[in-house]
């Protein structure tokens, strides 16, 4: 709950209004978006001549509902449940049904200046969530489409090609570059020129090295990204967030959709005194600009241009989880702040009157399921479910007209 209203209040910050879609899309709406992804699609039985299945993530629904309502213009958040057929690790944070929180914004602007803004959004969400170093990585599909290009990789191997150079984060360049030769049948000489481009990284020096490359600088394609991240770069050393910001070749995000700027925010590990290149805990937000993807949907093809970001609200719960086991410390799932307690038999009335009382005044209260519970048992309640305080009325309190506060933790008490 914090998490996401840490999270939703960001959103409504940066002036985006709250949309939702539909669970079920139909089949082909899904189909052909998601590159290696699209085996994950969760597909239902046919039911009567209409081929259905749930929702991968919350863009391909937004462009379709954009489409639909013939929406040229829109900010938009979005949190809501998404579906995969995956092999869940419930310890990565990877389940089969999961929250993503999605913000977009939708419209014909001026160059990266939406685009600056959603990088901005995972560096303010990431700094108020306190989840310790975190590096957000920046690439462009038109530069990685033109380092394809100039290593000879004919156009129709671009795509297969995106997947492989994508896992480069999770395998070494010696594991991906075969699987480019062996599987994605790259010639070796192809693979070994992507190598040299895709293990470089850094920041506006790397784009103007780019810019002068003989070879990239004479495509197209490339020289375009190229320009536009440079002037990403400067958007975002005026939001002061470049400290955070690296652009680097390899990242290459397998989704299909993508037309531009890609990105993907990543946690570092805490304990790296002894490593030269901080250890990555995982992609905890992800996203980039598609703006082919609403004319896919409309029937006269009119495009409406797109960036948005996703964060992975679940991954960045379960690392929190895993930090909080390792201090000893417990994650609290509830808000209760006053546990209604006795410590005497037959005062179930007690409890019960003055927990009516704090309830209607607002306070989030508790008290055990119980006629008589021994008061051992009670405290011990708040201490597994960290409630702070235990409100105690016995036979003396009653009869003086007070209450014993306790405190849980240092165990003082005071009557009022």
């Amino acid at each position: 709950e914090r998490l996401l209203s840490a999270v939703v209040s960001c959103f409504k910050r940066h002036g985006a209004a709250a949309i939702d879609t539909p669970v079920l899309e139909l089949r082909e709406t899904l189909v052909g978006k998601y590159g290696e992804g699209a085996k994950l699609i969760y597909e239902l039985k046919d039911q009567g001549g209409e081929l259905l299945a749930l929702r991968y993530d919350l863009t391909v629904p937004f462009a379709r509902y954009l489409a639909m309502n013939k929406i040229t213009k829109m900010k938009r958040y979005h949190v809501a449940k998404v579906y995969r057929r995956d092999n869940p690790a419930t310890t990565r944070g990877r389940y089969r049904e999961f929250y993503q929180c999605d913000f977009d914004i939708a419209g014909q602007f001026d160059p990266m200046i939406p685009d600056a803004e959603c990088l901005k959004i995972v560096h303010e969400i990431l700094s108020d969530l306190q989840l310790g170093d975190f590096v957000i990585k920046v690439n462009d599909r038109r530069i990685l489409n033109g380092v394809f290009a100039v290593c000879g990789v004919p156009e129709s191997q671009f795509i297969p090609a995106c997947c492989t150079v994508d896992k480069l984060d999770k395998m070494p360049w010696e594991e991906v570059r075969s699987e480019m030769v062996g599987e994605k049948g790259l010639s070796p000489e192809a693979a070994d020129r992507i190598g040299e481009y895709v293990q470089l990284h850094g920041g506006l020096d790397l784009i103007e090295q780019l810019l002068q490359d003989p070879k990239l600088s004479q495509n197209k394609v490339a020289k375009e990204g190229l320009g536009d991240m440079k002037l990403l770069f400067e958007y975002l050393t005026l939001f002061g967030i470049t400290g955070k910001i690296s652009f680097d070749l390899s990242l290459a995000r397998g989704l299909d959709y993508y037309t531009g700027v890609i990105f993907e925010a990543v946690l570092l590990q805490q304990d790296n005194e002894h490593l030269e290149e901080p250890l990555s805990v995982g992609s905890v937000a992800g996203g980039g600009r598609y703006d082919g993807l609403v004319g896919m949907f409309d029937a006269k093809g009119r495009k409406v241009p797109c960036v948005g970001v996703s964060i992975g609200i679940e991954r960045i719960f379960s690392i929190l989880e895993q930090r909080l086991e390792a201090s000893g410390e417990k994650l609290r799932t509830t808000e209760t702040q006053v546990l209604v307690a006795t410590p005497q038999k037959h005062l179930l009335a007690a409890r019960m009157k003055l927990i009516s009382e704090l309830w209607d005044a607002g306070i989030k209260a508790e008290m055990l399921y119980k006629k008589d519970p021994k008061l051992l048992k009670q405290l011990q309640y708040c201490e597994d479910t960290g409630i702070p305080l235990a409100a105690i009325v016995g036979e003396q309190e009653l009869a003086d007209g007070v209450v014993k506060l306790r405190d849980v933790g240092t165990r003082k008490e005071v009557r009022m």
